[in-house]
């Protein structure tokens, strides 16, 4: 079970667009029937349209512009956003929510002893951990923190196991 994100800011945009186009034809429409003056007026959007050229840049101009602002939807539905669920081994709809797993993770690298603040990011190809420590000789320390996140990978059983890079930063100098 890979559940991937929703595409929920292209398809706003989308409807944004399309409900003030639809609000600004209802308004005309309403203002034409009620015989007042509206905002746009049919006769003079069909003499600017009729009086333009396909050779003219206005037309080529717009035309790039609507066909850009659709590659740009086309390109947002294909892509795959990351997955907010990352599969378990065993049953097939098994998961772990990204969050859970960043922070069941995180919680690992932080018990080890030495460690006192440790950040981590879950990607694509791996988790990149950076820990921060008070202590001046940082001498395996990284192999600590990698075997603890390794040993909840294991608990956890991730139908792939990420590979882990640790970085530890130090607040003290050696010197």
């Amino acid at each position: 079970m890979k559940r991937r994100p929703r595409r929920s800011v292209p398809a706003v945009l989308v409807a944004i667009v399309v409900l003030a186009g639809c609000v600004l034809a209802a308004t005309v429409a309403v203002q034409t029937i009620l015989g007042e003056n509206p905002w746009i007026r049919y006769d003079a959007v069909a003499s600017t349209l009729h009086g333009l050229r396909w050779s003219d840049p206005l037309p080529a101009i717009a035309g790039g512009v609507v066909a850009l602002l659709g590659l740009v939807l086309l390109v947002s539905a294909i892509v795959p956003g990351k997955p907010t669920v990352l599969p378990l081994e065993g049953d097939p709809d098994s998961g772990a929510s990204r969050r859970s797993y960043r922070s069941t993770l995180r919680t690992a690298a932080s018990t080890v002893d030495g460690v006192s603040a440790a950040k981590l990011k879950v990607k694509r190809r791996g988790i990149v951990s950076v820990v921060t420590t008070a202590r001046t000789n940082t001498a395996g320390l990284a192999d600590a923190v990698r075997a603890a996140i390794e040993h909840r990978l294991a608990q956890i059983g991730p139908a792939t196991v990420p590979a882990g890079r640790v970085r530890v930063k130090a607040t003290r100098s050696t010197s």
